[in-house]
């Protein structure tokens, strides 16, 4: 039930396929895409950070008849600022220095760091009805979403989730370009991500998954090491163990993440 991005370009469909897109444009995140009337939508703005890693810029979430947009900073409602935990018909919205969460009654759970990861939950309601980069949630992991009639690669796939705005000068990434692959680092990852205090995920989720995404952050980096290279991914495995009810133990130190 559950969509997500982080770090270093990923994705994790609803229905569980992880894949790479580096566009820094703003996206269709997830939507209802069923009807004229959308019960909601969740657009965000991808940008690079003075580092040079993708960050999320803001978010444009509707919600039945709301629109909400969310900066690090600012939380705006139908054009005005307000202040959180913020309530209204079905909808609330609650931030602090580290993560802004929106939870509305239609069933949609939307949490953001602020940075570069946001997750998002979706009721079963929305089965095979959404659309945009978190994919068509129809529970087939298979690359269905990247086989919609062609032979889709998934920069192909995130270009067409673009919003197209008037005086819009944001480019495209090159779909005849794959992301390099990376093989290195596997036993750095592994050593992380299999580590003693992630006792309590390795049952409740695909570790592998988490292991190729960390050598493609280690990989991006090319020796520049800094703590999004590293701890992007291991944040995100620890945020999904806890959302699939497990419980991480204590992985962060003084000196790490």
């Amino acid at each position: 039930y559950v969509c997500s991005t982080w770090g270093n370009n990923h994705f994790k469909t609803f229905d569980g396929d992880i894949y790479q897109f580096p566009g820094v444009c703003e996206y269709n995140f997830a939507s209802d895409c069923q009807e004229s009337y959308k019960e909601f939508s969740v657009q965000i703005q991808r940008t690079l950070n003075s580092n040079n890693h993708p960050v999320i810029q803001y978010i444009l979430l509707t919600v039945k008849d709301f629109t909400v947009y969310l900066t690090p900073k600012l939380t705006v409602v139908d054009g005005q600022i307000v202040k959180t935990p913020y309530y209204s018909s079905g909808l609330l919205i609650e931030s602090n220095d580290i993560y802004t969460k929106v939870y509305a009654k239609l069933g949609l759970i939307l949490i953001w760091n602020q940075e570069d990861a946001l997750m998002v939950e979706l009721d079963s309601k929305f089965n095979n009805n959404t659309c945009g980069l978190c994919g068509d949630y129809n529970g087939i992991p298979i690359y269905n979403e990247f086989i919609n009639g062609g032979d889709y690669n998934s920069i192909t796939y995130g270009n067409l989730q673009k919003i197209n705005k008037p005086n819009d000068n944001c480019e495209d990434p090159d779909e005849t370009r794959a992301l390099p692959s990376c093989n290195e680092h596997r036993d750095e990852c592994e050593r992380l991500l299999t580590s003693s205090a992630f006792a309590d995920c390795h049952a409740r989720l695909n570790v592998e998954m988490y292991v190729q995404a960390c050598m493609q952050d280690k990989c991006a980096c090319n020796g520049n090491e800094d703590s999004f290279c590293l701890c992007s991914t291991i944040s995100e495995y620890s945020r999904q163990c806890s959302h699939a009810g497990g419980r991480p133990g204590e992985w962060r130190t003084e000196h790490f993440c």
